[in-house]
Parts: structure tokens; C-alpha cells; sequence
């Protein structure tokens, strides 16, 4: 005793859809699975040696500064570096960043490149402000450290540094 009218209008479109999209899942499954059993495991990382070096290119310290508020390259932002000695940071120099948001020439390269301890200090207050960005006041960040090690002076270290008013994200690149 069922009355028509209380029952959903069929749609044959919607049927439709749903079988393929069905199928096309089933199938990226079964591709997936397939692929998979011919491949061996993947053998675990190491966790003892860096990144993979680039060719051609001797052990440096680089960074590429990114600016995530304004989706460009943090070209001139000024950026100290430091070295830490018995707990203190020495300054070893002052760097205004590329138009393409790098340090050019590297901050450690050849005979300056050794292991240690050190730190980068970028300026994002003065950034925003010399691009007129309108922020609140006070800023959340003004100085962003960044403090690491180079453990291996025959390892290339690049640091990308993502950064917008508000966080920072940096990484050990090579």
C-alpha cells in the first residue's frame, strides 16, 4: 500500500553519475593495488646523511626569503647572520636579500663555511613597512631568529624561510 507520491522522483542523470563514479573509483583502487604489488617496499630514509647534494655546486650556506602575505620573493628584506660562540651571537655580517629573495652571493662559501652554530635575524618589521603594508600595530612579528647548526662542512645547507605578519616556517633545503 504504498503511494507514489511519497517516493523520490527518479533521475536517470543522477544514477548515472553515481555508477561512474563508482567505477572510476574502483578502478584508480585496483590500478593502485595492482601497481603496488609489483614494486618492493620502499626502503626506510636514512636519517644519518642531508639532502641529496646538487651537482656542480660547493658546500654554502644560501636562504630564500618568501613572503606569503604578499605571494613574492622577499626581495630586499635585510637579514644579519650571526655565529654563536660560547652562548653569544657574533656578527658576521649584514645582507640586503636579492629582487628574487635569495642571498646572493651565499652567506658561507669556502673558507667561511665551517661547522658551528649560528643564526639569522630577518628584519620583517622594517620589510613591511618599507613596502607600506598595512598591518596592526604593534606587529605580532618583528624579528624572526632563525638559529641552526651546520654539522658537516662538506654539505651544502639552503634554508628557505616562508614568513608573513602573523608566522614563519623554515626548512633545511640543499
Amino acid at each position: 500500500m504504498s503511494d507514489d507520491t511519497t517516493l523520490p522522483a527518479f533521475d536517470a542523470r543522477r544514477r548515472r553519475f553515481a555508477l561512474q563514479s563508482m567505477a572510476l573509483g574502483s578502478s584508480v583502487l585496483f590500478a593502485g593495488t595492482a601497481h603496488a604489488a609489483g614494486m618492493e617496499a620502499a626502503p626506510a630514509p636514512n636519517q644519518n646523511t642531508g639532502p641529496v647534494q646538487q651537482d656542480g655546486l660547493s658546500p654554502r650556506l644560501t636562504m630564500h626569503g618568501l613572503d606569503t602575505w604578499h605571494g613574492t620573493p622577499a626581495a630586499g628584506m635585510r637579514v644579519d647572520l650571526f655565529s654563536i660562540e660560547n652562548g653569544q651571537p657574533k656578527l658576521m655580517q649584514t645582507i640586503t636579500l636579492a629582487p628574487s629573495g635569495r642571498s646572493e652571493p651565499p652567506l658561507l662559501i669556502d673558507e667561511t663555511y665551517r661547522v658551528g652554530t649560528y643564526e639569522l635575524l630577518l628584519h620583517v618589521d622594517d620589510y613591511f613597512a618599507e613596502r607600506k603594508t598595512e598591518l596592526p600595530t604593534p606587529l605580532f612579528l618583528s624579528k624572526i631568529p632563525l638559529r641552526f647548526r651546520i654539522t658537516d662542512a662538506s654539505q651544502r645547507i639552503h634554508l628557505p624561510v616562508l614568513f608573513g605578519p602573523w608566522s614563519y616556517n623554515y626548512y633545511r633545503g640543499s
